[in-house]
Protein backbone atom coordinates (compact mmCIF):
# COMPACT_ATOMS: atom_id res chain seq x y z
CA UNK A 1 0.00 0.00 0.00
CA UNK A 2 1.22 3.16 -0.79
CA UNK A 3 2.46 5.73 2.61
CA UNK A 4 2.22 9.50 2.57
CA UNK A 5 4.62 11.69 4.13
CA UNK A 6 2.66 13.10 7.56
CA UNK A 7 5.01 15.85 8.40
CA UNK A 8 3.18 15.65 12.13
CA UNK A 9 5.32 11.97 12.50
CA UNK A 10 8.06 12.30 14.41
CA UNK A 11 10.87 9.87 15.05
CA UNK A 12 9.80 7.39 17.53
CA UNK A 13 12.01 5.19 20.09
CA UNK A 14 11.87 2.16 19.70
CA UNK A 15 14.10 -0.67 21.32
CA UNK A 16 17.20 -2.02 19.00
CA UNK A 17 15.66 -4.63 17.37
CA UNK A 18 17.65 -7.40 16.48
CA UNK A 19 17.18 -10.61 14.14
CA UNK A 20 15.99 -13.51 16.62
CA UNK A 21 18.14 -16.39 17.77
CA UNK A 22 17.26 -18.74 15.05
CA UNK A 23 18.41 -16.07 12.36
CA UNK A 24 22.01 -17.17 13.35
CA UNK A 25 21.80 -20.58 12.19
CA UNK A 26 20.08 -19.66 8.90
CA UNK A 27 22.41 -16.91 8.02
CA UNK A 28 25.08 -19.50 7.77
CA UNK A 29 23.39 -21.92 5.37
CA UNK A 30 22.64 -18.96 3.86
CA UNK A 31 25.99 -17.65 3.53
CA UNK A 32 27.13 -21.63 2.30
CA UNK A 33 24.96 -21.22 -0.40
CA UNK A 34 26.45 -18.06 -1.49
CA UNK A 35 29.68 -19.34 -1.37
CA UNK A 36 28.19 -22.41 -3.59
CA UNK A 37 27.35 -19.33 -6.19
CA UNK A 38 29.82 -17.71 -5.98
CA UNK A 39 32.03 -20.75 -6.64
CA UNK A 40 29.51 -21.88 -10.02
CA UNK A 41 29.82 -17.59 -11.08
CA UNK A 42 33.43 -18.56 -11.31
CA UNK A 43 33.33 -21.92 -13.15
CA UNK A 44 30.56 -20.43 -15.62
CA UNK A 45 27.38 -22.10 -14.39
CA UNK A 46 25.88 -19.29 -12.57
CA UNK A 47 25.45 -15.94 -13.47
CA UNK A 48 22.20 -15.29 -10.99
CA UNK A 49 22.35 -13.11 -7.52
CA UNK A 50 24.65 -13.92 -4.84
CA UNK A 51 21.63 -14.05 -2.88
CA UNK A 52 22.16 -17.16 -0.17
CA UNK A 53 18.67 -18.61 -1.51
CA UNK A 54 18.87 -22.40 -2.94
CA UNK A 55 16.31 -21.95 -5.17
CA UNK A 56 15.41 -23.48 -8.72
CA UNK A 57 18.47 -21.60 -10.55
CA UNK A 58 21.07 -21.96 -7.93
CA UNK A 59 20.08 -25.73 -7.87
CA UNK A 60 20.12 -26.00 -11.92
CA UNK A 61 23.62 -24.13 -11.93
CA UNK A 62 24.80 -26.71 -9.24
CA UNK A 63 23.76 -30.05 -11.64
CA UNK A 64 24.94 -28.00 -15.08
CA UNK A 65 28.35 -28.18 -12.71
CA UNK A 66 27.68 -31.62 -11.94
CA UNK A 67 27.22 -33.30 -15.48
CA UNK A 68 30.42 -31.32 -16.72
CA UNK A 69 32.84 -33.14 -13.80
CA UNK A 70 30.85 -36.62 -14.75
CA UNK A 71 29.19 -36.74 -11.21
CA UNK A 72 25.63 -37.47 -9.73
CA UNK A 73 23.23 -33.95 -11.16
CA UNK A 74 21.36 -34.12 -8.06
CA UNK A 75 21.99 -30.40 -7.86
CA UNK A 76 23.30 -30.77 -4.15
CA UNK A 77 26.56 -29.80 -3.32
CA UNK A 78 27.83 -32.73 -1.51
CA UNK A 79 31.86 -33.46 -0.59
CA UNK A 80 32.10 -34.65 -4.06
CA UNK A 81 30.82 -31.78 -5.59
CA UNK A 82 32.76 -29.33 -3.20
CA UNK A 83 35.66 -31.27 -3.97
CA UNK A 84 35.20 -30.88 -7.79
CA UNK A 85 35.04 -27.16 -7.10
CA UNK A 86 38.79 -27.59 -6.25
CA UNK A 87 40.17 -24.05 -4.94
CA UNK A 88 36.56 -22.84 -5.02
CA UNK A 89 34.70 -25.43 -3.06
CA UNK A 90 37.36 -25.49 0.16
CA UNK A 91 38.20 -24.54 3.05
CA UNK A 92 34.89 -24.70 5.16
CA UNK A 93 33.79 -21.40 6.65
CA UNK A 94 35.13 -20.94 10.33
CA UNK A 95 38.22 -23.42 9.54
CA UNK A 96 40.94 -20.85 9.42
CA UNK A 97 41.40 -17.09 10.53
CA UNK A 98 40.92 -14.83 7.81
CA UNK A 99 43.17 -12.49 6.63
CA UNK A 100 44.84 -10.22 3.57
CA UNK A 101 44.58 -12.63 0.57
CA UNK A 102 42.87 -15.49 1.81
CA UNK A 103 40.85 -16.95 -1.12
CA UNK A 104 37.81 -19.96 -1.61
CA UNK A 105 34.61 -21.07 0.13
CA UNK A 106 35.16 -19.37 3.16
CA UNK A 107 36.20 -15.98 2.18
CA UNK A 108 32.76 -16.04 -0.26
CA UNK A 109 31.38 -16.87 2.73
CA UNK A 110 32.75 -14.16 4.85
CA UNK A 111 32.00 -11.29 2.55
CA UNK A 112 27.91 -12.29 2.38
CA UNK A 113 28.16 -12.42 6.17
CA UNK A 114 29.72 -8.81 5.96
CA UNK A 115 26.97 -7.92 3.20
CA UNK A 116 24.13 -8.81 5.26
CA UNK A 117 25.67 -7.16 8.29
CA UNK A 118 25.75 -3.99 6.76
CA UNK A 119 29.75 -4.31 5.57
CA UNK A 120 29.29 -4.98 2.16
CA UNK A 121 33.30 -5.06 0.43
CA UNK A 122 32.23 -4.66 -3.24
CA UNK A 123 32.35 -7.78 -5.40
CA UNK A 124 31.42 -11.48 -3.50
CA UNK A 125 34.68 -13.32 -5.45
CA UNK A 126 35.72 -15.29 -2.60
CA UNK A 127 39.12 -12.86 -2.44
CA UNK A 128 40.15 -11.09 0.37
CA UNK A 129 41.32 -7.81 -0.97
CA UNK A 130 41.80 -4.81 0.35
CA UNK A 131 38.19 -3.72 0.16
CA UNK A 132 36.77 -7.11 2.31
CA UNK A 133 39.54 -6.81 4.51
CA UNK A 134 38.86 -2.60 5.11
CA UNK A 135 34.86 -4.14 5.57
CA UNK A 136 36.24 -6.30 8.35
CA UNK A 137 38.08 -3.64 10.30
CA UNK A 138 34.56 -1.63 9.66
CA UNK A 139 32.92 -3.87 10.99
CA UNK A 140 35.26 -5.02 14.19
CA UNK A 141 34.91 -0.98 15.45
CA UNK A 142 31.46 -1.50 14.75
CA UNK A 143 31.20 -4.77 17.01
CA UNK A 144 33.68 -3.61 19.48
CA UNK A 145 36.32 -5.59 19.02
CA UNK A 146 40.30 -5.10 17.85
CA UNK A 147 40.11 -3.78 14.31
CA UNK A 148 42.92 -6.14 12.79
CA UNK A 149 41.11 -6.62 9.86
CA UNK A 150 41.55 -10.65 10.38
CA UNK A 151 38.56 -12.26 10.57
CA UNK A 152 39.02 -14.77 13.83
CA UNK A 153 37.04 -16.50 16.27
CA UNK A 154 36.37 -13.50 17.95
CA UNK A 155 34.99 -11.87 14.39
CA UNK A 156 32.83 -15.06 13.19
CA UNK A 157 31.08 -14.79 16.64
CA UNK A 158 30.01 -12.02 16.19
CA UNK A 159 28.95 -11.83 12.88
CA UNK A 160 26.99 -14.99 13.99
CA UNK A 161 24.55 -12.31 16.46
CA UNK A 162 21.16 -10.46 14.34
CA UNK A 163 21.26 -8.59 11.61
CA UNK A 164 21.20 -4.91 13.24
CA UNK A 165 17.57 -3.27 12.70
CA UNK A 166 16.71 0.73 12.54
CA UNK A 167 15.95 1.88 16.30
CA UNK A 168 13.62 4.22 15.39
CA UNK A 169 10.52 4.53 13.37
CA UNK A 170 11.33 6.85 10.10
CA UNK A 171 8.92 8.71 7.27
CA UNK A 172 9.17 7.89 3.71
CA UNK A 173 11.06 10.32 2.04
CA UNK A 174 9.70 10.75 -1.25
CA UNK A 175 6.37 10.12 -2.36
CA UNK A 176 6.88 6.98 -4.64
CA UNK A 177 6.94 3.42 -4.39
CA UNK A 178 9.83 1.74 -3.62
CA UNK A 179 12.01 0.21 -6.90
CA UNK A 180 15.49 -1.49 -5.86
CA UNK A 181 15.47 -2.93 -2.74
CA UNK A 182 18.00 -3.39 -0.35
CA UNK A 183 19.61 -6.63 -0.46
CA UNK A 184 22.60 -8.90 -3.26
CA UNK A 185 22.48 -7.64 -6.83
CA UNK A 186 24.21 -9.73 -8.84
CA UNK A 187 27.56 -10.45 -7.12
CA UNK A 188 27.40 -7.07 -5.55
CA UNK A 189 25.46 -5.25 -2.39
CA UNK A 190 22.89 -3.00 -3.03
CA UNK A 191 23.01 -0.74 0.46
CA UNK A 192 20.36 1.29 -0.08
CA UNK A 193 16.23 1.81 -1.03
CA UNK A 194 15.99 3.28 -4.50
CA UNK A 195 12.80 5.63 -4.94
CA UNK A 196 12.51 6.51 -8.71
CA UNK A 197 10.60 9.36 -9.20
CA UNK A 198 10.61 12.16 -11.84
CA UNK A 199 12.83 14.46 -11.61
CA UNK A 200 11.67 17.69 -9.49
CA UNK A 201 9.73 15.82 -6.65
CA UNK A 202 10.35 16.51 -2.76
CA UNK A 203 12.38 14.97 -1.18
CA UNK A 204 11.42 15.36 2.89
CA UNK A 205 13.70 14.64 5.75
CA UNK A 206 12.99 11.10 6.91
CA UNK A 207 12.97 11.85 11.10
CA UNK A 208 14.52 15.47 12.40
CA UNK A 209 18.11 15.69 12.89
CA UNK A 210 21.05 17.50 11.68
CA UNK A 211 22.23 17.90 8.66
CA UNK A 212 25.96 17.07 8.82
CA UNK A 213 26.79 17.31 4.64
CA UNK A 214 24.96 19.18 1.76
CA UNK A 215 26.66 19.47 -1.63
CA UNK A 216 28.08 17.43 -4.13
CA UNK A 217 29.99 14.08 -3.75
CA UNK A 218 32.15 13.63 -6.70
CA UNK A 219 32.01 9.44 -5.39
CA UNK A 220 28.76 8.67 -7.49
CA UNK A 221 26.17 9.73 -5.21
CA UNK A 222 25.93 13.88 -7.08
CA UNK A 223 24.00 16.04 -5.45
CA UNK A 224 24.07 14.45 -1.48
CA UNK A 225 22.24 15.61 1.63
CA UNK A 226 23.46 13.50 4.95
CA UNK A 227 20.80 14.17 8.34
CA UNK A 228 22.30 12.78 11.78
CA UNK A 229 19.54 11.43 14.07
CA UNK A 230 19.40 10.24 17.75
CA UNK A 231 20.90 6.59 18.55
CA UNK A 232 23.72 7.16 16.02
CA UNK A 233 21.53 6.97 13.08
CA UNK A 234 21.93 9.03 9.87
CA UNK A 235 20.50 8.46 6.73
CA UNK A 236 21.54 9.76 2.74
CA UNK A 237 19.81 11.30 0.29
CA UNK A 238 21.55 10.87 -3.42
CA UNK A 239 21.33 12.26 -7.40
CA UNK A 240 19.20 15.43 -5.70
CA UNK A 241 18.68 17.76 -8.45
CA UNK A 242 18.50 20.62 -5.87
CA UNK A 243 19.32 20.66 -2.23
CA UNK A 244 17.22 22.74 -0.03
CA UNK A 245 19.05 22.62 3.22
CA UNK A 246 22.87 23.41 4.55
CA UNK A 247 25.42 21.84 6.50
CA UNK A 248 24.57 22.31 10.21
CA UNK A 249 20.59 23.08 9.83
CA UNK A 250 18.39 21.49 12.17
CA UNK A 251 15.61 19.92 10.39
CA UNK A 252 12.14 18.13 11.46
CA UNK A 253 10.43 14.92 10.39
CA UNK A 254 8.71 15.64 6.99
CA UNK A 255 11.14 19.15 6.03
CA UNK A 256 11.82 19.58 2.54
CA UNK A 257 15.72 19.48 1.51
CA UNK A 258 15.84 18.69 -1.76
CA UNK A 259 14.61 17.64 -5.22
CA UNK A 260 14.49 14.32 -6.98
CA UNK A 261 17.21 14.22 -9.67
CA UNK A 262 20.33 12.26 -11.54
CA UNK A 263 23.26 13.77 -10.76
CA UNK A 264 26.38 11.64 -9.95
CA UNK A 265 26.33 8.09 -11.11
CA UNK A 266 22.59 6.99 -12.30
CA UNK A 267 20.84 6.12 -14.48
CA UNK A 268 17.94 7.90 -14.08
CA UNK A 269 15.50 10.26 -12.22
CA UNK A 270 15.41 8.28 -8.50
CA UNK A 271 16.19 8.51 -4.47
CA UNK A 272 18.76 6.58 -3.52
CA UNK A 273 18.40 6.61 0.14
CA UNK A 274 20.13 4.56 3.00
CA UNK A 275 19.92 4.74 6.67
CA UNK A 276 23.54 3.77 8.60
CA UNK A 277 23.38 2.91 11.95
CA UNK A 278 27.10 3.55 14.13
CA UNK A 279 28.53 3.26 10.31
CA UNK A 280 26.78 0.15 9.44
CA UNK A 281 24.09 0.10 6.47
CA UNK A 282 20.21 -1.27 7.45
CA UNK A 283 17.62 -1.94 5.24
CA UNK A 284 15.84 1.11 5.14
CA UNK A 285 12.51 -0.43 5.05
CA UNK A 286 12.47 -1.82 8.37
CA UNK A 287 12.50 1.72 9.34
CA UNK A 288 9.67 3.26 7.27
Amino acid sequence: MHVRLAASIGLFVTTLVLAAPGAASAAKRFADTAALQVALRGTGHYDGTVDGIRGAGTRAATAAFQRSKGLSADGVAGPRTRRALGARGRPRYGSRPLGAGARGWDVAALQFKLAIHGFPSGPMDGALGGRTAAAISRFQRWAGIPADGVAGRGTMRKLRRGIPRSPVSLLRPVDAAAGDRFGPRGNRFHAGLDFPAASGTPIRSAGRGTVTFAGYDASGWGNLVIISHRFGLKSFYAHLSSIGVRSGQSVGAGVRIGRVGSTGRSTGPHLHFELLLRGANIDPAGAL
